[in-house]
């Protein structure tokens, strides 16, 4: 058969599903990648370096988010694989480092590395899979990274709103052609019998890996602001609020549809929609963390005075950004979305006017008590009821 011919290896049903040391390590680039876009945000609090930052995350995270996709199908110890693990782990460092400056002079560094990555690793997929039946999506994914790459390095030679321009186009490219698993128009669709479905404990543990890594990151920038600013009382009860809502993060999204990914994946029908529909959830969590670090880091340095109407966004709307991407997260798991998670997102916008004569400390209390009324309703509804299994959408996510 010409899938016994092809020299790729890929990842065999009964092998262990566990991330590899050499994801974990790979890992440790995206915590750095995740400093610097905190770190940048928090110096361009503004709409237009908000929006900046949000390309530019957008492109860090297809990085990760390609490479898991690649790790879960193939052999974990086929050597070539473990090669591009490693030449990713250097193209989010390379991005990282360029990030501080990827809107000025750094912007060919920036879009050039992510071209070459992305293209890169496709055409050694497509050359791998000489006569393998799942060659045509790796051919697809190196069209449309082709196509992403002009807006992508056009972009690099111009500046201001035309540059931000271009690459959010490219980024849109990119992540809505993965989404449609790379159609070529005027050529035959992909069909359900071409997408493997995923390694479900894999795939389960490595987005729960990364947002453990974003916590960690949100730790960092706590920790951080108390050591720079002193162990004042203000900031010091700040710092204690913010550890605080780390933690319910933590169990808001892991309380059973973090627990039961992996399950979930099992169940699915289609497990590789679901996998891609899972990447956008984890991806909006992600950078609602972020975002939940600039607004901890401005408390802890600045507890006191009023609140401006550019903190109180990043303060109420890390929170409210996660628990909008967390219903997404139980609707993948359960297929459906608890009344409380909504309510909580519109108990925060109401309340975000009514900051405007508080004191940052005091808005991030009240951002952490609706954290906190989520995760109280959470374990109010598993002691009215035997533990809820997983059942996942079964035609897939909308």
């Amino acid at each position: 058969m010409t899938s016994e011919t092809a020299a790729v290896r890929l990842r065999r049903p009964e092998a262990p599903q566990r991330a590899t040391f050499l994801e974990l390590f790979f890992d440790l680039a995206f915590v750095f990648a995740l400093f610097q876009l905190s770190h940048e945000l928090l110096q361009h609090l503004r709409w237009t370096g908000a929006l900046q930052m949000l390309i530019v995350f957008l492109a860090v995270w297809r990085v990760w988010g390609i490479t898991t996709w690649i790790t879960d199908r193939f052999d974990p110890q086929w050597q070539p694989l473990q090669l591009m693990v490693i030449v990713s782990l250097l193209g989010i460092l390379i991005l990282a480092a360029a990030l501080p400056r990827a809107y000025g002079e750094y912007g060919l560094i920036f879009a050039g590395g992510y071209v070459a990555m992305h293209i890169g690793r496709y055409l050694a997929l497509v050359l791998a899979m000489r006569g393998h039946k799942l060659r045509p999506v790796t051919v697809r994914a190196t069209w449309w990274a082709g196509v992403s790459a002009v807006p992508w390095i056009a972009g690099a030679f111009v500046h201001g709103t035309t540059r931000e321009g271009l690459w959010g186009l490219a980024v849109a490219v990119d992540y809505v052609v993965f989404a449609l698993n790379f159609p070529i128009p005027g050529t035959a669709r992909v069909t359900p019998t071409w997408e493997p479905p995923v390694a479900a404990e894999h795939y389960a543990e490595r987005y729960q890996q990364v947002f453990i890594v974003a916590l960690g990151e949100l730790v960092l920038v706590s920790g951080l602001g108390l050591s720079a600013g002193g162990f004042a009382a203000a900031r010091t009860l700040a710092f204690v609020v913010a550890i605080a809502g780390t933690a319910l993060l933590w169990r808001i999204y892991i309380y059973r549809s973090g627990e039961l990914l992996s399950a979930a994946f099992a169940a699915s029908p289609r497990s590789a929609p679901l996998g891609r529909f899972t990447v956008y959830v984890h991806l909006t969590m992600v950078f609602s963390i972020v975002v939940a670090a600039v607004g901890d880091q401005l408390v802890i340095t600045h507890p006191s005075g009023r609140t401006p109407p550019a903190w109180a966004v990043v303060i109420l709307g890390g929170p409210a950004l996660f628990l909008v991407a967390r219903a997404g997260f139980e609707y993948t798991v359960f297929a459906r979305v608890s009344w409380y998670r909504p309510v909580g997102v519109l108990t925060l916008a109401a309340l975000a006017p009514l900051t405007r004569r508080a004191s940052p400390s005091l808005t991030l209390v009240v951002a952490v008590a609706v954290l906190a009324g989520t995760a109280a309703a959470d374990a109010h509804r598993g002691r009215r009821r035997e533990p809820e299994q997983p059942s996942p959408p079964r035609s897939g996510p909308p």
